[in-house]
Parts: structure tokens; sequence; C-alpha cells
């Protein structure tokens, strides 16, 4: 008889846990930088291999209309950790005047430390935090991940081609950092992929028994490209297509580590991108859409991404509903016990029903807005799009129909002023919260970033220091 009661405790405690680890599953976010939205085979490319990446998009949904914040990388950064349009937390103009469009080593700018990022929340649920690859929201110490939930980071806290090149003779050493440390100067950029793949094994290997959150910011496939064998040798579009690869072969090994580790049905892996390509030459692409990095037109914020949660989201499935990268911070924050309410006012919305591919379910937002810097250019419903922008007092409107044109080359904006009129309206009730530089508007719902006093980069450029790459030699940039 002493025997009954702990049975009945291990089988209810057993049935806790299992209630608990589905409540609280692993995520693993890959953020791959400037990846456009023809460049996975999932989603068109002919010409770049992306075998796991479209296996990850069979085992799981596959988003057509899926949005980055903004067309270049720290304003998007910004809105995956918060759930904001860049304006709502001040971060979309930095340096002198907010002039720059992205962060550089030695800006004062970071996040506000009473914003409460995503891996804040996942800790307070008793989550595992890691942060591996390019941070680009402040490279301060008060801004660096470790002072906004993550537990660890290891990586490069801006852009690869900050660092001493060809155009850039005495700029800073690019940093390594283990946490807050600097512990290499100009590392051999071709070998980062890898050495950041060994991190994120040894972070599911120890982790694998808790609930943890992986975010792996690759610095693929941002300029300048310098990709490790044999990625260079197999490649079908010269080192953009390796870079590719190289993104694809990692997130292979993250796979088959979930899948050692047991935990592959316990964990959401998200795959997306910051923004959509420069599509300069390099051999990037945002097929079948106009525009790119940079721009507000498609090709610049529409960007792939996919989601995997094996008994959860449907397998093989593909949604064409509007999202963006603001709905991760909610949906996570939800799923794991957070009320909605309570956070700091967010743009993004709970999409797990879009997720679990319930019948019926549709987009929760009625708009998207398109920003660039602080100048509102244009928005879109669940099939219009309006640029409407106003320069020297002149006005211009162009309408397109995204679901019949997704490739913007159609305006029809004569034929369809009720619907300009409508779109204009939302653009004007958007610039009361967040502003618009160009219209002299600031906005009331506007938080402050944070700035810090005589700011000054990580690293120094040191003449007689030894660096293993005294100067990256690709002279490459943007």
């Amino acid at each position: 008889m002493s025997g009954t009661p702990l049975i009945a405790l291990t089988l209810l405690f057993g049935v806790s846990l299992a209630s608990a680890r589905a409540d609280h599953p692993n995520i693993v976010l890959i953020y791959i930088d400037d990846m456009g939205y023809g460049d996975l085979a999932c989603y068109g490319s002919e010409v770049n291999d992306t075998p796991h990446v479209d296996r990850l998009a069979a085992e799981g949904m596959r988003f057509t209309d899926f949005y980055s914040s903004s067309p270049v990388c720290t304003p998007a950064r910004a809105s995956l950790m918060t759930g904001c349009y860049p304006g709502r937390v001040s971060f979309d103009g930095f340096g002198p005047e907010g002039r720059s469009w992205v962060l550089f080593p030695g800006f004062a700018e970071g996040l506000h430390p009473d914003e409460r990022t995503l891996p804040e929340l996942l800790k307070e649920k008793g989550y595992a935090t890691a942060h591996i690859g390019k941070w680009h929201l402040g490279d301060q110490p008060e801004h660096l991940p470790t002072r906004h939930g993550f537990d660890s980071y290891y990586g490069v806290p801006y852009s690869n081609d900050m660092a001493i090149m060809p155009r850039r003779p005495k700029s800073p050493p690019m940093p390594l950092l283990r946490n807050e440390r600097v512990i290499q100067e100009q590392p051999t950029q071709a070998a980062l992929i890898e050495r950041y793949t060994v991190e994120a094994v040894e972070f599911i290997q120890q982790k694998h028994d808790q609930p943890f959150f992986l975010y792996f910011a690759h610095l693929h496939v941002h300029l300048p490209h310098y990709v490790m064998e044999p990625f260079t040798s197999a490649s079908r579009n010269e080192r953009y297509g390796a870079a590719v690869a190289a993104i694809d072969w990692s997130t292979g090994v993250i796979l088959a580590e979930l899948r050692r580790a047991g935990i592959e049905d316990n964990t959401i892996v998200i795959f997306t991108s910051d923004n959509g390509s420069r599509q300069r030459g390099e051999g990037g692409s945002n097929a079948p859409l106009r525009g790119l990095k940079g721009q507000i037109f498609e090709g610049g914020m529409r960007v792939p991404c996919i989601v995997r949660w094996p008994g959860v989201v449907p397998a093989g499935s593909v949604s064409s509903e509007l999202t963006s990268v603001m709905d991760f911070y909610p949906t996570l924050a939800a799923l794991v016990g957070h009320d909605l309410a309570s956070l700091p006012k967010h743009d993004g919305a709970d999409v797990m029903p879009i997720w679990q591919g319930q019948e019926g379910a549709r987009s929760p937002h009625e708009h998207f807005f398109y920003y660039i810097r602080n100048e509102l250019q244009a928005v879109r419903d669940h099939r219009w799009k309006l640029h409407h922008q106003v320069k020297a007092g002149e006005e211009s409107v162009q309408l397109y129909d995204l679901v019949d044109d997704v490739s913007e080359s159609n305006c029809i904006a004569e034929q369809h002023p009720e619907v300009v009129q409508r779109l204009k309206a939302a653009m004007d009730e958007m610039r009361v919260q967040l502003g618009d530089s160009r219209l002299g508007i600031e906005g009331n719902e506007r938080r402050p970033c944070a700035v810090v006093k005589e700011p000054k980069p990580l690293t120094e450029f040191d003449p007689d220091y030894p660096y293993i790459e005294p100067s990256y030699l690709l002279n490459e940039a943007g």
C-alpha cells in the first residue's frame, strides 16, 4: 500500500511535466541577414540549394505575406525584440540628428531598459535564453544582449562590413564577443558560421532538459560574402549561393541536434529574414517582388518566413495571411502564459490560430505600415497597397492590388479613389501615434530609446596589433 501514493505522485508529476512542456516549448529563432523573398528553393529559387530549409517548410508552415517592419536591419531587430514598429521605441534614426538608418560602432543609442523584451518575457517563465550572432541593437555595454534578457551572448554586435577593410582602413576592428567581453578582433569571417553553429549545438545539448530560447542571427547573406568550403566550390550562384548554402547547412545541423536530443516535437523553429535582398548583382533575389533592401516596395520588406512545430503547426501548409516580425512577441508571450494586456503597448498580435491552421483564422491586422526611418511612406490592407508621399509640396500616390499584382507594376489609383482615401486616412491615424518626420509630425505614442553619454567603440584600431585578418580584402559593404 505504501507504494500506491508514490506511483500516483509519479504519474501526476509526469502529467504535470508533459503539460508544462506543451505550454513551454523550446523556441529556436533563426534570423537571416538580407535574405530575399526568392532566395530559397521553397520560395522559388532555381539557383540556391536549400534542402534543409525546404524540409523545414515541408514539415511546417510557409508564409507568403510575412513582413519585416523595416527595409534595413537595426529597426527590424528592435521590432523582433519588442513587438513594436521601430518608431514606437524610437529605433528609427541614429547618430547625429538621427540621420543614420542603422547603428554604427560607438553610437550612443540602444533599447531602453524599461522595454520588456521577448527574451525577458521568456526568462520570467523559466526559459534559458541565448543569443548567437548579430545583435545590432547597440554596442555599448548597457545595450548588449545580456542587458536585455539573454543569459549568454556569442557573436558580433553589428554588421560584418563594419570592420577594417579597404574602404575603412582605420575602422574599429570587428569585435567577437563572449557575453560582454571582446574575445577576438578581426576574426576570420568565413569560419564564423561554423563557430556560431557549434555554439548553438552546445547550448541545445546543455539546455535540452529545460525550456530554452535560442536566437541565432546569422551574418550571412550580408556583404561582404566570406564563405567557407565546401560551399563555395559547390555553389551554382557564386559566393551568394555559397552563403545561402552555409545557412542551410547550419539549419540542418540544428534540426539534427533537436532530433538527437529527443526534443524535436517540443520545439518551435522559426526561420526568417530581417529585410529583403540588395539584389544589385551579388546573386540575391526578391522575385517575384518589386524593389530591394532599403525600399518600401514589397521586395524590401516582404521576406521568407517558416514556422515548424510538429503536431501543432500543420505540416506542408501555406498561409497568405498578413503577418509580421512584430507578431512573434505577443504570440510567444501569450503561449507561455503572459497576459498581453499587461505588456507595454505593442503593434504585433497573437497569430497562434494562424500557426495552428485553425479553420477561418484570419490576420488580426487591418493594416500594415511601411516606414523608412520615421517617414511613413505606404500602407497595405488585406488586398490593397497605397504608396503616398509628399516631397517639396508635391504629392505622389500609387495604388496596387497585391492579390493580382504582387510585383506592383500596375498603378490603379485613378480607378479606385475610395480605396485611396480610406488608406490615406489609415496613414493619418498612424502618423498621430508614431509621427512622420517628412511632414513634421512627432507622434504622441513614441517611447524613448536609451542614449549613453560619451559612447565609444568596443575596439580601437592598433597598427601594431597582429590581427589574423589585418584588413578584410573584399571591399564590399551594404
